[in-house]
């Protein structure tokens, strides 16, 4: 279980920020009074901005070495911040993942299982604890937990949300319990809302969650992107055709899932082609990053931009293809695997790619350690502040990964599994069928399943081992949707 730590910003400035702050005083240096006020200002709380985007992959960036989309905001926030290369959600899918956001919970804690189930009210989150702390919040965008309703949340002053997964054109929204209709993109609505929300004069910090509907299925570009990328061959990933050397050793379950609603060989009931789906996809994705520069362009004519932490990242991955399927839910890379960034150039140094595990269970302790507060002990993730910063904190070597089946997509079976640098192995339940281990190292695309290799004996075990420590140390063992392994 998370502790809570002292606030990087707010505390216990180390030799070269007392430096650097003394250099700030400049000839008023002699004077305390003025000191003072400079290191005051350092520790007052940051305001910070959390943008999250629905089902982006973790390549999908230019900067990231995506083939043809072009993403020039996005690459200059990683240019001016830390790219975190190797971040990861706990539970591919989108309500699970969004609820972990939120609370820093594993899946099993928080309760949100699947994408019908509201998170409880009584669950800290990140929200409630800033605007206990006198944050002015926000809330634009999709929120997904339970779509029975879209009334406003605890934790936010302010709130613009719509039912479920919302709609791409002209969506009504519930801003702030009133049922309002608009005409226009999504993404460009909700960008609007968000800017002039920033706008906003106040006496207080602020958080900022813009949460937006793109790039879910099916995909709608507003129509300045609609014909984007035209002329571009679509690029297939080896292991998508359907040949007994990419699924030798695989189990069969993966196997049958390409003629079903997530997989390639039936995409969505067939209403849709491979290379139809794949350019509306990076098509919409064009709106995520014309949102991101607009926000981005907000701050600094607000002259905030130095100074707001932004964290920008994927709620869960997704699959193109690869192994025949085109969902996520599943442990395998490009499913868990999300973009991660965060900027802020007045703690964090430019042009970083850090390599260490960063989950969407650290989402809401980096926040609120970045507005110095406390971490409620309910936090099982730790705050990676100290890793934007370019510090070399001891940090973890593995983490768990959980999906519970759901009965609306029954193909892709419960699913526990432990990730570490070198090794995944994932462990099925409620199916007679094949487990999975992968060396990482030498097979990142997870080709070859090692699971019955007599020489990798010794490491499934140790990965057994690893996956029941993690699962007790969570407090997952004894949950009912998970017999003993």
């Amino acid at each position: 279980m998370g502790t809570a730590k002292q606030p990087l910003n707010n505390a216990g400035l180390n030799r070269r920020d007392f430096l650097t702050l003394a250099g700030a005083a400049g000839a008023s240096f002699p004077f305390i009074g003025s000191l003072s006020q400079t290191l005051a200002a350092a520790q007052s709380k940051r305001n910070v901005i959390f943008i999250l985007i629905d089902d982006m992959r973790y390549d999908s960036m230019s900067c990231t070495g995506h083939p043809f989309l072009q993403t020039p905001n996005l690459d200059r926030m990683a240019q001016n911040g830390v790219l975190f290369e190797n971040a990861f959600v706990t539970t591919a899918l989108c309500s699970p993942s969004r609820a972990t956001c939120l609370s820093g919970q594993y899946a099993h804690v928080h309760g949100v299982l699947n994408n019908s189930t509201l998170l409880p009210e009584s669950t800290p989150t990140f929200p409630i604890e800033l605007q206990k702390a006198g944050y002015d919040t926000a809330f634009i965008g999709k929120w997904h937990m339970g779509g029975s309703t879209d009334s406003p949340r605890p934790g936010f002053n302010h709130w613009i949300s719509f039912r479920g997964q919302g709609v791409y054109l002209n969506p009504t929204f519930n801003i702030n319990g009133k049922s309002v209709d608009h005409q226009g993109h999504v993404s460009d609505l909700l960008t609007e809302y968000a800017v002039e929300w920033l706008r906003k004069k106040r006496n207080a910090p602020f958080c900022l969650y813009l949460s937006h509907k793109a790039v879910h299925a099916m995909f709608e570009p507003p129509e300045r992107h609609k014909n984007a990328y035209a002329d571009v061959t679509i690029p297939r990933p080896a292991s998508m055709a359907d040949t007994e050397e990419n699924y030798a050793g695989k189990p069969r379950w993966v196997r049958r899932q390409r003629h079903s609603w997530h997989g390639v060989d039936f995409m969505f009931h067939d209403t849709i082609t491979y290379d139809e789906f794949v350019l509306g996809y990076n098509r919409t994705m064009l709106s995520v990053d014309d949102s991101v520069g607009e926000v981005m362009k907000t701050l600094e004519e607000l002259g905030l931009l130095d100074s707001t932490l932004i964290l920008f990242m994927g709620d869960n991955g997704f699959l193109f293809g690869e192994h025949g399927l085109i969902d996520k839910r599943c442990m395998y890379e490009e499913s868990i695997r999300v973009p991660m960034i965060a900027h802020c150039p007045e703690i964090i140094p430019a042009g970083q790619r850090n390599q260490r595990m960063v989950l969407n269970l650290d989402v809401a302790p980096t926040i609120l350690d970045a507005a110095g507060l406390p971490i409620p002990n309910t936090v099982q993730g730790k705050s990676f502040l100290s890793l934007a910063r370019g510090e070399k904190p001891e940090w973890r070597d593995a983490f768990l990964y959980e999906y519970v089946w759901e009965e609306s997509f029954p193909q892709t079976p419960t699913v526990l599994g432990v990730r570490t640098d070198d090794y995944k192995y994932m462990w099925y339940q409620g199916i007679f069928d094949l487990n999975e281990l992968y060396s990482l190292k030498n097979d990142p695309r997870e080709m070859v399943n090692l699971i019955e290799n007599a020489a990798a004996f010794e490491i499934r075990l140790e990965m057994e081992k690893r996956l029941q420590a993690l699962l007790k140390e969570y407090g997952a063992s004894s949950v009912p949707s998970f017999r003993a392994l």
